[in-house]
């Protein structure tokens, strides 16, 4: 299952249709859905715990900006709530993407009907599994009775489109590529894992081969949090990367993949910097790529593989 750790670099976007646009973040297709979506997303994160006024400027501020990629789960607190008000007006031209944790049929189906009430809707453009990370989830999602039967009645009865999974694995992710034929991937595409924990190269090209949409995570995180060290949000679990400067290497290593979008961390003012750097966005070069290769491989990674026990 190894890759070598350099196998997608020089970075190839010939894969994608990419759409441009001054003073708009690019779009670019997904897969092999026919979509197209701006290379951010809007992860739901962004209004948890916000007041409505509050979630509706930071939707419009993404809308300003290009974005029509919307991402939410219950499980982000307060989200779907306060999402699905302000999305409300630009639902049509939205492509809104939910997920569930559940990996049993009957709790799928109870936790996407609730979403899809939640957020005012009547179908997900995309629902996903989310956040798999072990094989006995794998196991139980594609069992009799497990998730995966409500996912496929749900897109029969025109509740959800596309189908999709989030993977905190290189384990859950290979395996579930290998199940079934999902039309988009979810999962952290990260400098430091990819170059230090060598996580991400063997699923990217695996879900470039089956021609899924890629999705990312993780593209302005930095490594874990230090024992004792002080928290500046509390929003990410991890310690982002610290200054503009970095976060916009981190974020072209992501975007300079044949990846369709990107998920910035969930705290607004790190949204909102990741909205302002994706305008200017342009592939890294040989001397960033090799800059950000050793940086990568001496930074202590958030995620490894093989998965640590």
């Amino acid at each position: 299952m190894s890759v070598p750790l350099i196998s997608m670099f020089p970075a190839e976007l010939s894969s994608l249709i990419r759409e441009t646009r001054d003073g708009k973040i690019e779009k670019r297709s997904l897969g092999k859905t026919g979509e197209k979506l701006s290379a951010i997303g809007f992860g739901g994160i962004v209004v948890r715990n916000a007041t409505a006024e509050q979630a509706a400027n930071r939707v419009n501020e993404a809308i300003d900006y290009g974005v029509n990629y919307f991402d939410v789960a219950p499980t982000y607190g307060n989200a779907e709530q306060m999402l699905g008000p302000a999305l409300k007006p630009y639902r049509k031209d939205a492509f809104l993407a939910c997920k569930t944790g559940q990996r049993k049929k009957e709790g799928a189906r109870k936790e996407l009907e609730q979403s899809l009430e939640t957020l005012q809707t009547d179908h997900f453009d995309l629902y996903q599994l989310h956040a798999v990370t072990t094989l006995e989830d794998v196991d139980t999602i594609f069992s009799k009775g497990g998730a995966m039967e409500t996912f496929l009645e749900a897109r029969k009865e025109g509740k959800v489109r596309y189908l999709g999974f989030s993977a905190h694995s290189v384990e859950a992710a290979m395996e579930l590529m290998e199940r079934f034929e999902f039309d988009t991937i979810l999962f952290p595409f990260n400098f430091a894992t990819w170059y230090a924990g060598n996580f991400g190269p063997q699923v990217m090209e695996k879900a470039r081969e089956k021609q899924m949409g890629i999705l990312a995570l993780k593209a302005m995180a930095w490594r874990p949090w230090k024992e004792g060290e002080e928290r500046t949000n509390d929003k990410t679990w991890y310690k982002p990367l610290p200054n503009e400067e970095e976060a916009d290497k981190g974020l072209r290593f992501t975007l300079s993949h044949p990846v369709t979008a990107a998920i910035p961390p969930g705290h607004e003012d790190l949204f909102s910097m990741g909205l302002r750097l994706a305008v200017n966005f342009r592939p890294l070069d040989q001397k960033e790529i090799r800059e950000i290769k050793e940086k990568g491989s001496r930074t202590e990674p958030i995620f490894r593989y093989p998965m640590e026990t």
